[in-house]
């Protein structure tokens, strides 16, 4: 599908939002303003904004996972992100205007490290059982690609054909552990040989890329073709969690690796590309850079306005998800 102007700058304005509430969070935690954990994630904005916002319907299914606490996704997907930012600071948002997340193919995230999977299953059991052309996208990341649930769930999908897209944003590292020392292979992707699932491996800092590899996908999903599975290659430019030790095994993880994927922020070269093709001028940048600082500012005075939550005003999704 040819894209046209103003979807290529919701892609930018998408990831701009994404990076700016990201950074509410991780200034928020630092400074004491907020407690709990927050795992971030400036630099893989490309991945979830370029798989979701074009490629879904209404009433596909979607698995996120739990960098930036699924608020790209969420973004994508048309949800406010009034209850996301409310939810962090244990604060009640009341009723939200728009899509709930539920209403958008949304229902929480697993506590456990690889039960993404057979929850996805599940979904795409589902939408094969409803013969409307579904689709579910399941996102997990490389640190979840040693769990048995993987294989046992990908095996079964391939069996029945069922209409899964499954996406791996792999970061380079599970926690503390790089990916490099942890899987055989070079690439995640080649797991879709053994289940004879087509696959494909992705630039993740290129949100055309990611949009394009999971748009073949997708059409293949609906068409009853089954699943597939899409290793998208990032970098996770931070900590696993805000405030836990930023290592690779025990040592602090190489900074000259860090300046180069730094060179590859998703948003500077899609600026970059959509400025170079007269798509976005510097001053329509400013203006988007603008429009997001102020939403975000708009957002943290709003949660400061909003009463604090009570245990009875939560459900299992707010605990999990973070979105309403």
């Amino acid at each position: 599908m040819k894209l046209e102007k103003d979807q290529l700058v919701k892609f930018y304005s998408l990831m701009v939002r994404t990076r700016k509430l990201d950074n509410l969070m991780i200034e928020a935690l630092n400074s004491g303003r907020m407690a709990g954990f927050y795992h971030a994630g400036p630099g893989e904005e490309a991945v979830g904004i370029g798989a979701c916002t074009f490629n879904m319907r209404d009433d596909d299914y979607l698995y996120p996972h739990h960098r930036s606490h699924a608020i790209g996704f969420t973004l994508a997907r048309g949800i406010s992100p009034k209850g996301w930012v409310c939810r962090h600071f244990d604060k009640n948002p009341g009723e939200v205007e728009g899509p709930t997340a539920e209403e958008r193919g949304i229902f929480g995230i697993s506590g456990t490290i690889g039960g993404g999977f057979p929850l996805s299953l599940g979904w795409g059991i589902t939408a094969k059982k409803n013969g409307k052309n579904q689709a579910v996208l399941s996102f997990f990341g490389d640190g979840a690609s040693g769990r048995g649930t993987l294989h046992e769930s990908m095996n079964m999908a391939a069996i029945w054909k069922l209409p899964i897209v499954w996406i791996c944003e792999n970061n380079q590292f599970g926690q503390f552990m790089p990916i490099k020392d942890a899987f055989a292979r070079e690439d995640i992707a080649d797991i879709a040989a053994g289940y004879n699932m087509p696959s494909a491996v992705v630039d993740g800092q290129d949100v055309l890329a990611v949009h394009e590899a999971v748009e073949v996908a997708v059409q293949k999903a609906r068409a009853g073709d089954g699943p597939s599975l899409i290793e998208c290659k990032t970098y996770r430019m931070r900590g696993h969690a805000e405030g836990v030790p930023d290592v690779d095994h025990v040592d602090p993880r190489s900074e000259k690796d860090k300046e180069a994927w730094r060179k590859r922020d998703p948003i500077v070269l899609f600026k970059e590309n959509l400025i170079k093709q007269r798509i976005l001028t510097a001053e329509e940048v400013s203006k988007i850079d603008k429009e997001a600082d102020d939403e975000v500012a708009e957002l943290d005075k709003y949660q400061q306005e909003c009463p604090v939550m009570v245990p009875s005003d939560a459900s299992i999704l707010d605990v999990f998800l973070y979105a309403e």
